[in-house]
């Protein structure tokens, strides 16, 4: 259970999603749901960190040449030519560089609204996955989470989504990726291929990749109803008011601090 939770592959999921990430390794015993449960309790740090897939890279400056670099050997070399990628109106993305990167592959360019941080919320909600999940894994100077963002990024892929009831890895790959518990007690799946010959394993590699676009269709239905049950039980709870000049409403004023030190991501909000 602490393996699954917070080892190799854990991202110190909930209580849900442990249950689903040892179920789907083969273990099982009478107490596992009062287990994982009281198990999840004492971990002071269980969130939810499971939203789109995504690649990162640490890098000391965001220059330019570092940018398209990225686009070009983590996205481009491995998944193919995007139809299009939506950016923040940065200046490293707005250059000559990536203007001669897009007409070199054939991809267009989008802005996301300017002081708007939802126009391009998929990435601004895995920035905040991200660091949420790299306090759990750095050290106590958290001067080594551009050495453990590879093993958070393996974490993250891992996790099982509560809204498509799936992983991201079986999202992307149509399979799921084996993890170092299953080795201790074999998969039904691995036991089989075990005893397949090569033709007879590329056979089932091929009838996995031909489902994939079903498992896509199915996990995007379950996505939408997710999602629509999120905005009836918000909708709920909002109570529709109008103001007329003159009334008196209450105000929230932060306080302005001004300070020349800098902010690390890891510190408390």
């Amino acid at each position: 259970m602490e393996e699954a939770h917070s080892g190799i592959c854990g991202a110190h999921q909930p209580g849900p999603k442990l249950h689903f990430q040892i179920k789907r390794m083969g273990y099982y015993w009478p107490t596992v749901v009062k287990d994982y449960m009281d198990y999840v309790k004492k971990c002071q740090a269980s969130t939810d960190y499971f939203s789109k897939w995504a690649e990162a890279m640490p890098l000391k400056e965001v220059k330019k040449e570092n940018v398209v670099s990225f686009i070009k050997v983590n996205i481009i070399n491995r998944y193919g030519v995007p139809r299009y990628i939506i950016i923040d109106n940065g200046k490293p993305f707005s250059n000559r560089l990536m203007d001669k990167l897009r007409e070199d592959f054939g991809f267009k360019q989008r802005n996301s609204s300017m002081y708007n941080a939802p126009a391009n919320g998929l990435a601004e909600a895995f920035n905040k996955t991200l660091c949420s999940l790299l306090k759990k894994v750095v050290g106590r100077t958290k001067k080594d989470w551009h050495e453990r963002i590879n093993e958070a990024l393996w974490a993250y892929r891992m996790t099982y989504q509560m809204p498509t009831q799936a992983t991201l890895y079986s999202l992307v790959y149509g399979v799921e990726a084996v993890l170092p518990l299953e080795s201790q007690l074999p998969l039904l799946r691995m036991a089989i291929q075990e005893g397949l010959t090569d033709e007879e394993n590329a056979k089932l590699r091929l009838q996995e990749l031909e489902t994939l676009d079903e498992k896509r269709l199915e996990a995007q239905q379950r996505l939408e109803c997710y999602q629509a049950r999120l905005l009836n039980a918000f909708n709920k709870k909002v109570h529709p008011r109008s103001f007329q000049v003159g009334d008196l409403v209450l105000a929230l004023r932060r306080p302005i601090i001004t300070t020349h030190k800098i902010r690390s991501k890891f510190t408390s909000k």
